[in-house]
């Protein structure tokens, strides 16, 4: 089945449309909870749009028509929630759509935490897997220095050897 991918502002308006067209007939916050999700998707594309200049001219990032684009589309988007965050508390109850922002920021910082937790977790076993390899490479070098003072000696005590026999038949 094709579906047509929708970003920014557009995804934004077919959220706000469908949480009006079926708020009053919704028992369960669940019915809606997908939209909502692509309300706070929306906002998201939003914002990095607005921030993210990448691959722009100079004209691009700073004209009138792009910039006045990109205020009006995040003031309306600002409406536009505001509009959905009164019709959830109207239609669940005072308080709803403050616990949705409150859950949701609750999981983002519990995402970023654990994100964060796992670089640590990985920078700690770099560095282990580093020391491990500085041992194993100080070890090597040692070897080769007792094989080559053995080498040494050795070589030296056939040369000494040597000499002294040449001496012997003189």
């Amino acid at each position: 089945m094709f579906a047509e991918v929708l970003t920014g502002i557009a995804l934004f308006q077919k959220s706000v449309d469908f949480i009006k067209s079926n708020i009053n007939t919704c028992k369960d916050i669940r019915e809606i909870s997908a939209e909502i999700e692509n309300l706070f998707e929306a906002q998201s594309q939003i914002n990095k749009k607005r921030s993210k200049k990448d691959g722009m001219s100079i004209a691009e990032q700073f004209g009138v028509k792009s910039v006045a684009s990109e205020v009006i589309d995040a003031k309306l988007a600002a409406e536009r929630l505001y509009e959905v965050s009164v019709m959830v508390d109207q239609r669940f109850g005072h308080g709803t759509w403050a616990g949705i922002l409150a859950e949701r920021k609750k999981r983002i910082d519990e995402a970023k935490a654990a994100e964060k937790k796992r670089r640590l977790e990985k920078k700690k076993q770099q560095e282990e897997i580093m020391e491990v390899a500085g041992y194993f490479a100080l070890g090597i070098c040692i070897l080769i220095l007792i094989f080559s003072v053995l080498f040494a000696v050795v070589s030296f005590a056939q040369i000494a050897q040597a000499g002294t026999e040449w001496k012997l038949k003189i």
